[in-house]
Order: C-alpha cells, then structure tokens, then sequence
C-alpha cells in the first residue's frame, strides 16, 4: 500500500500526498501479544494480505516460521511470491494501545519535527527518528 500511495497514480485511491505524511509506529511484538493475552484481546497475523481470500491466519507465535521473512525483508517485490509474503500483517482486534508504540518512524526531519509538536502534551512519547529504508 505504501508503494501505490508513493506512486500516487492508482486510479481507485484518490489519496495522491505520497508517502511523506505517513508514520511508520513500531511495538514488540511478543510484548503486544502478552499484553493481548492478559487483557482477552484477539490477535492473529497473515502470511499476506489480510484482506486477500487466499490469507492465511494464525494466532500462535510458534507458526511464525510461516511468514515469508525473506518477502518481508525483500526491496524488490516484482516476483509474485515476494510481493504477496511482503504483505504479511499483525493484527490486533479493536484498537492497539498507544502506550504499546516503542518508536515512530519518518521520512525526514521536517515530519519528525511535525510529530515532535503532535507529542509534547503527550503522556506516552516514543522514541521517533528518521527511518529513510522504510520508505520508497
């Protein structure tokens, strides 16, 4: 999705800013779980797409093997099966918990800036830095 709101040409999303505004949040994942699990919130993740009909779903962490981590790691997504594993998703039911965000990712000092003035009232303020490899 990224790639396609970068490219900002797709004719059914009417979004065309590009990748600047957007922030990346990043959490542990084993301490999102166990925060799930304590509090009887569903988790699960997809091998791809959740939203593709052939998404497979699982919500125990040793099947994490089925996750594509080459996919995931992988700068060049034109093979369909780099694409399609490039997608894989956590997912938390509801809402994710703010307090859960370890980091906030950006594209460059300007937005770091725009997120500095959007944390100073408050309570939790992850670290944020630019992270230039998350973006295209």
């Amino acid at each position: 999705m990224l790639y396609i709101l970068h490219k900002g040409n797709h004719p059914d999303i009417n979004y065309r800013e590009g990748q600047r505004p957007i922030v990346h949040l990043q959490a542990d994942l084993y301490e999102t779980v166990r925060w799930a699990d304590k509090n009887g919130v569903r988790w699960a993740f997809s091998t791809t797409n959740a939203g593709a009909i052939f998404a497979d779903f699982h919500s125990s962490l040793e099947e994490l093997s089925e996750v594509n981590w080459t996919a995931v790691g992988a700068t060049d997504f034109r093979n369909p099966e780099i694409k399609d594993g490039k997608q894989a998703e956590f997912l938390l039911f509801g809402s994710f918990p703010w307090n859960l965000v370890e980091k906030i990712g950006v594209i460059n000092k300007n937005v770091i800036e725009e997120v500095g003035r959007a944390l100073v009232t408050a309570e939790h303020k992850p670290q944020v830095t630019i992270e230039p490899g998350w973006y295209y």
